[in-house]
């Protein structure tokens, strides 16, 4: 098979906790769990052309973005990474229709184990979408918000005890072991019920409720082997890249001759070729 087009993040959706992919090209969809053990080979056609407006780029920005679209768009702000520092109240934000439909609806707050113990949030709408493309082995709701500037205050809150970010090594080098994501939850709430109660008092309990009765997820992930060194391949500095394809994971294939993030290349135009 050999195909072409902009290269969009992996489609994931998962059967019983087994997760399952596809690759996304422009309009295109096409199944990849099911080719582990073929040969690959990406080569980036050294055009970007902006998610938004279309226009070519010589630089991605914010993952898929021309520069001007990256300053204007709201989903480029620097909100969108730190939510706590959201403005929509103060009527500076970039696009408030977009900001009503995007950030004020529930999100949820959650503790998964990627890489070891993390804190995230996502909208309610996206799990487990979520879980599945940072390689989640497991994933837990702990909180239940009205905004993502509320979901915002509480990983604030919770990460002065957890880790927010994953270990993208550590995930591509094995399986995380297992860990007591309830009884992490209820440490959690117990080391930060002052703060808690300070963000409910002011936003009101049904504005930020806690959850204490949620059920662990746990998901698998279609890898024969996992690399015994993290190599990463670059796009940019070598532009086309070839191995067997030994996993996938998060939004990683996992290659023997090292992994690439996909994501990372949104909008890219790339030339994908599997062999058998």
């Amino acid at each position: 098979m050999k195909v072409e087009g902009h290269l969009h993040k992996m489609a994931i959706s998962h059967h019983d906790g087994n997760a399952e992919y596809a690759l996304r090209l422009d309009d295109s969809v096409y199944p990849l769990t099911s080719i582990l053990g073929s040969q690959v080979r990406i080569q980036s056609l050294e055009e970007i052309h902006c998610l938004a407006c279309g226009r070519k780029t010589k630089k991605s920005y914010s993952q898929g973005y021309c520069y001007p679209c990256f300053k204007r768009l709201p989903q480029c702000d620097t909100c969108i990474m730190s939510p706590e520092k959201c403005h929509y109240d103060k009527g500076t934000c970039r696009d408030a229709k977009w900001g009503e439909a995007f950030c004020m609806q529930d999100h949820i707050v959650y503790l998964a184990n990627s890489s070891g113990i993390k804190v995230g949030i996502t909208r309610h709408s996206q799990i487990p979408t979520r879980w599945l493309d940072q390689g989640a082995k497991q994933a837990l709701p702990i909180a239940r918000v009205s905004s993502r500037h509320q979901s915002g205050l509480l990983e604030v809150i919770f990460k002065q005890h957890v880790a927010d970010k994953t270990n993208w090594r550590a995930l591509l080098k094995q399986d995380a072991e297992n860990i007591d994501l309830e009884a992490e939850r209820d440490r959690l709430f117990e080391e930060c019920h002052e703060e808690i109660e300070e963000l409910q008092d002011f936003y009101g309990l049904q504005q930020v409720q806690l959850i204490y009765d949620g059920d662990v997820q746990e998901f698998h992930y279609p890898v024969e082997q996992y690399p015994t060194k993290v190599v990463s391949h670059n796009l940019d500095k070598t532009p086309e890249v070839t191995g067997k394809l030994m996993g996938i994971k998060g939004q990683y294939l996992i290659l023997d001759t090292g992994v690439i993030n996909l994501r990372k290349y949104t909008s890219y135009r790339v030339a994908i070729e599997i062999a058998a």
